[in-house]
């Protein structure tokens, strides 16, 4: 097909976090299937994409951003509703705010991150979700390879990102996992765009309609998260697996923060990022040997029992190393 008459559009979405207590929250618009806020840049307006941003953010949402950073541009086709001779590109964001923000505008919500994706959420011991459902519909996807090069890489692919045989589970491969239950139709997200696109097109996709027409698929797809408008939940996706990377080697968790906390809340919003639960001594450890924090003299008496000590973020430590990020000393198993 020829590229004349191709309009493109450039679109900006931000994934906006915040960790209120022991909850990973995102910010969702839209009255229907949840969104994150978008918005088209208007190249008359603004002098860069980040100021487009943040302005379109404010006017959505009621919500100014602190730290945003950019994370990926999404340009599939048919990843938006447009017309045939139109591309949608969007440039996607992180955006990090703290745990006192709270939306203005009407249809804006804060959304617990692991409704979306509730495979990643491993706190209380690895869901059941992905050794009952989600490992045999992919061994059974992978087997409908019948060349057997490309079946074993479709078995080599499940293993290495759900954790399975000899590998362990990696946080940060959130974007890898989700590409595969799309490709294997194990999110709603898959027969939507499935129905949307012409015959032809579902001849280059590596599934059948025979699979996509199994009704036992149907009771897996009910219990694989919300599902999101366009293609909104790989960008969360992509997102979450770029934040869990983050936090080892750049102190981004701390924009997360109040100005005073303890040591108990640090730990409780590294591990609703990581979704890993932490080994309490040594996560405390290397916070305060790694000269992240320093104590502020203050105690939190808000709970009962003996108050805890209060502590702030130590920002002379970014002149002091070149990643000075929080360790994630996992609790084993």
């Amino acid at each position: 097909m020829d590229s004349v008459g191709w309009n493109v559009k450039v679109g900006l979405s931000a994934v906006i976090v915040s960790v209120p207590e022991a909850t990973a929250g995102v910010m969702t618009v839209g009255e229907g299937a949840p969104l994150l806020p978008y918005g088209e840049f208007d190249p008359s307006r603004y002098r860069t994409l980040e100021l487009a941003l943040r302005a379109e953010v404010d006017a959505l949402t009621g919500l100014p951003l602190g730290y945003v950073e950019q994370l990926y541009t999404f340009g599939n086709r048919h990843r938006a509703a447009e017309d045939e001779r139109t591309r949608m590109i969007t440039v996607g964001y992180l955006a990090l705010v703290g745990p006192a923000a709270v939306p203005a505008a009407p249809h804006s919500r804060w959304s617990d991150w692991y409704t979306f994706l509730p495979w990643e959420d491993h706190r209380k011991g690895r869901p059941a979700l992905i050794d009952e459902l989600l490992l045999p519909q992919l061994d059974r996807w992978a087997r409908q390879e019948t060349d057997t090069e490309a079946y074993e890489l479709r078995l080599e692919r499940v293993r290495v990102n759900f954790g399975h045989g000899r590998f362990p589970w990696d946080p940060e491969k959130v974007l890898p996992r989700f590409e595969l239950l799309y490709e294997a139709g194990l999110v709603a997200e898959s027969h939507r765009d499935w129905a949307s696109r012409p015959q032809v097109e579902r001849c280059e996709l590596p599934i059948s309609q025979d699979h996509m027409d199994d009704p036992a698929l149907a009771a897996v797809v009910e219990r694989t998260g919300v599902a999101m408008g366009f293609d909104h939940r790989r960008i969360l996706a992509s997102s979450l697996g770029r934040l869990r990377g983050k936090i080892g080697y750049r102190p981004v968790i701390f924009e997360l923060m109040p100005a005073e906390f303890t040591l108990l809340r640090i730990q409780k919003v590294a591990e609703a990022l990581s979704g890993v639960p932490l080994h309490k001594q040594n996560f405390r450890r290397l916070v305060i040997q790694g000269g992240l924090v320093k104590a502020t003299g203050h105690r939190d008496n808000s709970n009962s029992g003996r108050p805890a000590e209060l502590f702030r973020f130590r920002r002379s430590v970014l002149q002091e190393r070149p990643a000075p990020g929080v360790g994630l000393p996992q609790v084993r198993r």
